[in-house]
């Protein structure tokens, strides 16, 4: 087995609790044996190890947060120290072999800013790498970077050098392209709740999207989830409660079907279906404690399931159905008569959020193949009195939680793997089933079904400051 060097991952310095977990992620995609060796989330830069250079292009190749990944040949606190350790890794990174190579050295001041006499004087201070190619400032075969990781507002407060150096070769870039492919604002078709590209494309890196695999996400609206698994390769499927969500406008081309044509992702859309997930036409296998564990593919086709469910805010979440059948016994009736009119609008009843939480959680347990996933947005406060706990199912095991930090409330992206049932604890599922069975009230309110609704409306509010 060959020996693992460092490498230095650059980051974007934007969404740092999702960065992690999405190079974890890719590494379990791309088959990488991945070692973290340093990371904070306060700073753009990581230092991992890996078995080989190929490997870490491997890795970047499609993460939306990593800006580049390069060989990490020194560094140190003090510029002394990045050349005591470029010297002493000289024999690990053969100098000799980029002697005539035509190259381009760079100073990356992170939070800080150098003059053009001081980049100068650095630059020359690495003289002793002895390189006698051509220097090109546009393809060249080698690029050399000093990364300086600055103290933050360092230039106003006059402080002369940074707190930590890092130098490397660069190796590869991530995607950071994608996300302004995918742009809202010049997708054709979108709604007020259409997820942000950037975010959905993270969200399918972390529920491992790859071509030959089945995704699936069943609140996809005009199909932001659905197009970010696609543009990786994954075969997309998506329904919505309301239709008309996904069917738009067809006469202005203005529909989710419109919106994978103007990527040219059509290929990879499996299909698209009214569907509630309570009521769901999607076969599903039974999860009993009497069952003998099934073999991981019989009666479970999705490979990941992706999903920003509704928060109930505008309105009270709603599910198909009605309140009580026996008061309106006509209902049902009626439905029978019309469904098949394009402009028949089925009957919904109110709906818990926490409900809602748990079958997403037992539909992905039924749907799931062996170590698919599961990857869905969940809105809490930020207040710990008032802060949602991660949804939990024994079925399913939490690989990720990252936080996106508003005002008074966050949501998480959260992602989980389905476990084989030979790993599952069958004593904690049958805990579970027990906590299932007690019904929902029918007749509440929409605030007493959806917690995090009626905290939304009260400021956020914590008990101690709730009035009487």
């Amino acid at each position: 087995m060959a020996e693992k060097r460092d490498y230095l991952i650059r980051f974007s310095q934007s969404h740092e609790t999702f960065r992690l977990p999405e190079i974890e992620a890719l590494a379990v995609l791309e088959h990488v044996n991945l070692e973290v060796v340093s990371y904070n989330l306060e700073s753009p830069f990581c230092i991992i190890r890996l078995p080989s250079e190929t490997q870490a292009t491997r890795l970047i190749r499609r993460s939306i947060l990593a800006m580049s990944i390069h060989e990490l040949w020194g560094h140190g606190a003090t510029l002394p120290q990045v050349h005591t350790t470029v010297k002493s890794n000289s024999s690990i990174h053969n100098w000799q072999s980029y002697l005539h190579s035509s190259f381009k050295f760079t100073i990356d001041s992170y939070q800080g800013s150098r003059t053009s006499s001081k980049k100068i004087s650095i630059i020359n201070s690495f003289s002793y790498l002895g390189f006698l190619g051509p220097i090109k400032m546009k393809s060249p075969d080698q690029e050399f970077t000093l990364f300086e990781d600055w103290i933050f507002n360092s230039t106003p407060l006059g402080i002369p050098d940074p707190k930590y150096y890092y130098f490397g070769r660069y190796l590869g870039s991530g995607a950071r392209d994608l996300p302004k492919k995918l742009d809202l604002k010049k997708r054709r078709y979108i709604s007020t709740t259409s997820m942000d590209a950037e975010l959905a494309l993270i969200t399918a890196n972390l529920a491992l999207a790859a071509p030959g695999k089945i995704f699936y996400d069943p609140f996809c609206g005009t199909g932001s989830f659905p197009i970010a698994c696609a543009q990786f390769g994954a075969l997309s499927f998506g329904s919505d409660i309301d239709g008309r969500s996904m069917r738009g406008d067809p006469s202005k081309n203005k529909t989710l079907w419109h919106n994978f044509q103007q990527y040219d992702l059509l290929p990879n859309l499996g299909g698209t279906f009214t569907s509630d997930l309570t009521n769901s036409p999607i076969r599903r296998l039974p999860l009993s404690t009497t069952t003998s564990p099934s073999n991981g593919i019989t009666g479970r086709i999705f490979d990941g399931i992706v999903c920003d469910p509704p928060y109930g805010v505008r309105e009270g979440l709603l599910v198909l159905g009605i309140r009580d059948p026996s008061k309106t016994p006509w209902v049902e009736q009626k439905g029978k008569e019309m469904y098949k009119q394009p402009d028949f609008i089925p009957p919904r009843k109110p709906y818990s959020f926490l409900a809602m939480l748990d079958d997403i959680l037992q539909f992905s347990a039924q749907t799931l193949v062996d170590h698919g996933r599961v990857s869905f947005w969940m809105p809490t406060a930020n207040d710990e009195e008032q802060e949602l706990g991660v949804p939990e199912h024994p079925y399913l095991e939490v690989l990720s939680v990252c936080t996106q930090t508003f005002n008074k409330w966050s949501r998480r992206l959260i992602t989980y793997r389905r476990k084989p049932d030979a790993e599952v604890d069958q004593a904690a599922f049958k805990s579970y089933e027990e906590r299932k069975r007690v019904e929902i009230e029918q007749g509440k309110s929409a605030d007493e079904l959806n917690p995090f609704r009626k905290a939304y409306f009260e400021g956020f509010q914590s008990q101690s400051q709730t009035p009487n």
